[in-house]
């Protein structure tokens, strides 16, 4: 069996702690990017009457929390929002916000607590994909 020398055994140490330190580095990039991201979502009014009928997709994209949705509207009301796709980590909860717009017709709704960045991509999605099409 070979022995490494103290020197050789520092040296991998340190390659180890430097490689982890830049992944940690661009982690925290990443992180800082996305909650930028989300806390400039911003939101515009939309008359949802005036939308024609059909369907409608949108998404929305901060890095961690992603939303694709299609959008039925029919004679000026939301009839239905499917959620295509939601990449989130713990904000599943917030797929509720989704019944509160279709049930208020309104994108203008509370995110749902503890699910509050995963809520406002949702509607941002809903939002993208109404104002896509007028």
């Amino acid at each position: 069996m070979m022995r490494l020398s103290r020197n050789a055994v520092i040296a991998v140490v340190s390659a180890v702690l430097i490689i982890g330190i830049v992944i940690l580095a661009f982690y925290l990039r990443g992180v800082n990017q996305y909650q930028s991201k989300v806390q400039n979502i911003q939101f515009s009014d939309i008359d949802i009457a005036s939308i024609p009928n059909g369907l409608y997709t949108g998404e929305c994209d901060v890095g961690f929390i992603y939303a694709k949705v299609e959008v039925a509207v029919l004679d000026g009301a939301i009839i239905a929002i499917n959620l295509l796709r939601h990449d989130n980590g713990r904000g599943a909860s917030a797929e509720q916000v989704i019944n509160d717009m279709v049930g208020r017709q309104t994108l203008d709704v509370d995110a749902i607590s503890g699910a509050t960045n995963s809520s406002k991509v949702i509607r941002k999605a809903v939002e993208n994909a109404l104002n896509g099409q007028q």
